[in-house]
Formats: structure tokens, C-alpha cells, sequence
């Protein structure tokens, strides 16, 4: 890594996926931020930092890290968020739930996309990854840190905690599973927003956020570049040169009011 200010990491612990799911159900149901971090603090009591006391314990750092994927993110992304958690409450959790968690924890934590796209990139050059090239890569980011080094391990067990690499009989050894289909205009949209936040809202061809290593559990439907910025009101598609299209996040001054809207989530059955 080159000189200059050290990247921070953010996500330093494991998360799993039925841990984000019920973050995302507190928020649905109308739970304010101390509401939510109160709930997950006493669902993680038997799981994390098992009858710990110490301050800023690894079970406080986890409900920290919960809170802001879900119920307390970064202002940009509100309204992404707002829109992850429709996608969640009008989809099969089983089938489109991962991906909208991975997406949101990947806008959330560029670091997440970070050690994801190490592990994406060793896939598909050797169909396997390991520890030590994965935490090679990652120290290449963000330089060589014992805090980044933990991290990357936790972050690589979340991966497996979510089904999405496997053990292999060699330890620190790991093999993909199946790829997700991620299909419909709507989801794609959403996913290459998330994309988009993940790499600090820099404009990127469709195909190369679809396509790129940090999404390397889901196999992602083609939908042309027009229909992507179609179906989210925070995507526009520019001309970029004679034959190239790329997507951005449209600024909140390019948006309407409606479409700026935050306040209280309607998740009725007949909300819009």
C-alpha cells in the first residue's frame, strides 16, 4: 500500500446472516435506534462476548456494526437502505434476502467489498482461495495492520457463516458454493446501487458492477443499462465516449421530492 492515511476497517467482527435479518425486521416494524440496538444486544447475550462486562466488548462492537447497516446508516445511504428493506419485505427472504444483505453490508463497509473481491478474484483464477492469499491481498488495501488481519479473517468466516464459501479438508482452504441468481430489474438495480456506494459512488460500466469479483456468491441477470436506471430513481445512465454506457448515483438535487422522501418506512401490504 502507498503512503498516506491508513483506510479505516469498520467491520471487525463476524456477522451473520440471521443476525441482519432481524435487524432489518425491527427497523420494518417501526423500531427507533435505541430500540433496535437494545434488542440485538439481548438476541446476541448467548452468542457474542458470553457473559462479558468489559466496554466496547466484541458484542457492542457487533450490534455497532448490525445498527449501521440497517437502522442507523450513513445519510447517503437512507435512502438505499429504505429501499432494501421493501426489496426484503416483498421478496422470499430464502431467495433475495442474501442479496440485499450482502449488498447493504457491502455499501455500508467498503471493506466487506474489499475482501470479498480478493476471494472473487481467487475463484476465478483457481477455483479455490486460502487465508494467507486472502489476507495478502486484503494488507495490500489496507496496509499490514494485526486490525486488518483479524478482520479479514472474521469477515472471510462470515462468508462461510453464510453458506457462500465452504470449508475444505485442508484448513484455511475455501471453495465457492453454488451462485444465487439474482434476476429483475428491481433487484439488479438496487444491487448495482449498492455497488455503486461500495466503491464511493465512482461511475462504472453495469457490466463491470455486476460482473465484479466482490459479487462473487450471486450470478446476476442481464438488464440493459436504460432499464437499470429505469427502475431506481437514484440511477442515471450517461454516455460515456461513442459506444459506452455508464451508470452513476444521481445527486439528491437531481432527484424529486418523493424520491428524497426518508421519513417513516410504509411497509403495509398495500403500500406502493
Amino acid at each position: 500500500m502507498t503512503g498516506g492515511a491508513l483506510r479505516p476497517v469498520g467491520i471487525s467482527q463476524r456477522v451473520r446472516l440471521e443476525w441482519l435479518d432481524q435487524a432489518a425486521r425491527l427497523v420494518q416494524v417501526g423500531h427507533d435506534r435505541a430500540q433496535v440496538a437494545e434488542a440485538l444486544d439481548e438476541m446476541l447475550l448467548d452468542k457474542v462476548s458470553v457473559g462479558g462486562t468489559a466496554r466496547r466488548n466484541n458484542r457492542e462492537k457487533t450490534v455497532t456494526i448490525l445498527a449501521r447497516i440497517w437502522s442507523r446508516p450513513p445519510p447517503p445511504l437512507i435512502p438505499l437502505r429504505d429501499a432494501g428493506l421493501r426489496l426484503l419485505h416483498e421478496a422470499s427472504p430464502a431467495a433475495d434476502g442474501p442479496t440485499v444483505h450482502w449488498g447493504m453490508t457491502m455499501a455500508a463497509y467498503p471493506f466487506w467489498s474489499v475482501v470479498a473481491a480478493q476471494v472473487g478474484r481467487l475463484l476465478r483464477l483457481q477455483g479455490v482461495a486460502t487465508a494467507a492469499q486472502i489476507n495478502r491481498r486484503v494488507q495490500e488495501h489496507y496496509g499490514e495492520r494485526p486490525t486488518v488481519a483479524r478482520a479479514t479473517k472474521r469477515v472471510v468466516r462470515s462468508f462461510v457463516d453464510w453458506g457462500v464459501l465452504g470449508d475444505t479438508a485442508t484448513r484455511g482452504r475455501y471453495a465457492p458454493a453454488a451462485p444465487r441468481p439474482v434476476s429483475g430489474p428491481e433487484l439488479v438495480a438496487w444491487l448495482s446501487e449498492a455497488a455503486l456506494h461500495a466503491r464511493a459512488g465512482a461511475a462504472a460500466p453495469p457490466a463491470d458492477l455486476l460482473n465484479h469479483p466482490n459479487l462473487f456468491p450471486f450470478r446476476v441477470s442481464y438488464v440493459p443499462s436504460r432499464a437499470l436506471a429505469a427502475a431506481s430513481p437514484r440511477l442515471d445512465m450517461v454516455q460515456h465516449g461513442l459506444d459506452s454506457e455508464l451508470l452513476v448515483l444521481r445527486t439528491p438535487a437531481d432527484q424529486s421530492p418523493a424520491d428524497r422522501r426518508t421519513g417513516e418506512l410504509d411497509l403495509s401490504p398495500h403500500a406502493p
